[in-house]
């Protein structure tokens, strides 16, 4: 991207309104440039095909359009496909597409490698480069729906931010990426189809209650005593669980969105029956609408591993016995380490 160029993609229609008339353009061309840019997901000035060269090189002289390119794709047996895509500067991100009867959803990344060090996700071993701008996450998105209509002739109907980063970290940027795509002149997507996964910073989830939101949250809890959970996910120390149990009562007050509580199961370490004990006195105070039980995805270098398919009926009958709306989420795409937990740009 050329230095001191504005990203024309940063413009509000306002602005580039202003630039237009500048230029002594009709007023159509403002709505018209914009749709390229939002829901027609133009890549750079040379797609905006309806607009005179001449006026494309007097944009592509004044502003940037950095956009993301697929560097490398893999698709899985299941159907699931991986994307790693490039930005502008260089770096590398992985989103996936997860094709079911029901819905096609877009998982998606928000940082560039992690800084949360969770010890059983492969992005957490990666150094955290920097946070994503807004218009490249929703590129992401946008990219992944021309796969969705392309290899399976249908659009996107979900939107989770569960790929590399803690999305709570990038606030502003996953915020507003997330207005442009339930915009109408963006990809309008429902809100309600568009859910936010954090690790949990207490503090962000308040913030997220006080803005009003409209999105569904996640909350990867993985461990339901602040002991285990300390030792798997370092982020627990400065948020404990009471502290989070606090800031999802703040958010639900404010929003009424659904909460989910994910919960990955490790062998030997969070799948007793006294585990799930303590999961289901989590599960009373919170007014959260599932517990996601997630199969473990292996990763290189890392010592856990899933318990057996008994162990882990037990636990999950267990919390069913105890009226918790509880789910088994088997993994998707985890031949081409594309499952929750192996992003890490292979």
């Amino acid at each position: 991207m050329t230095e001191n160029k504005q990203n024309i993609r940063h413009l509000g229609l306002e602005e580039l309104a202003t630039y237009f008339a500048s230029l002594g353009e009709k007023k159509f061309r403002t709505k018209q440039v914009y749709e390229w840019i939002w829901k027609k997901n133009a890549q750079g000035f040379e797609d905006m095909t309806d607009v005179s060269k001449e006026l494309r090189t007097k944009m592509a002289d004044k502003f940037s359009f950095p956009s993301l390119t697929v560097n490398a794709t893999q698709f899985s047996s299941d159907g699931t496909i991986k994307s790693r895509f490039q930005t502008f500067d260089g770096h590398m991100i992985e989103g996936v597409l997860i094709p079911t009867e029901k819905r096609n959803t877009a998982c998606v990344s928000s940082q560039i490698g992690c800084s949360l060090t969770c010890k059983f996700c492969a992005t957490g071993k990666m150094e955290r480069k920097r946070n994503l701008d807004f218009d490249e996450i929703y590129n992401q998105v946008a990219l992944i729906n021309e796969q969705s209509e392309k290899s399976f002739n249908k659009k996107l109907s979900n939107v989770v931010y569960m790929g590399m980063g803690e999305p709570l970290l990038n606030y502003k940027n996953v915020l507003k990426s997330i207005d442009r795509l339930i915009a109408n002149d963006g990809l309008n997507m429902s809100p309600k189809r568009i859910t936010v996964s954090t690790a949990g910073v207490a503090k962000m989830i308040k913030q997220l209650g006080d803005d009003k939101v409209r999105f569904n949250l996640a909350l990867s809890l993985h461990a339901a005593d602040d002991k285990k959970r300390d030792s798997i996910m370092p982020i627990n120390e400065s948020n404990t669980i009471a502290e989070l149990i606090k800031s999802l009562n703040y958010f639900y007050d404010k929003t009424k969105n659904d909460i989910t509580l994910e919960y990955i199961l490790f062998k030997d370490l969070n799948d007793s029956l006294e585990d799930a004990e303590h999961l289901v006195k989590i599960y009373r105070q919170i007014p959260t609408h599932l517990v996601n039980v997630i199969e473990y995805n292996p990763i290189e270098g890392v010592s856990f591993t899933k318990p057996d398919e008994d162990k882990t009926n037990t636990f999950t009958d267990y919390l069913a016995h105890h009226r918790v709306n509880v789910r088994v989420r088997r993994s998707r795409g985890k031949d081409i380490d594309a499952a929750c937990g192996q992003l890490a740009n292979k």
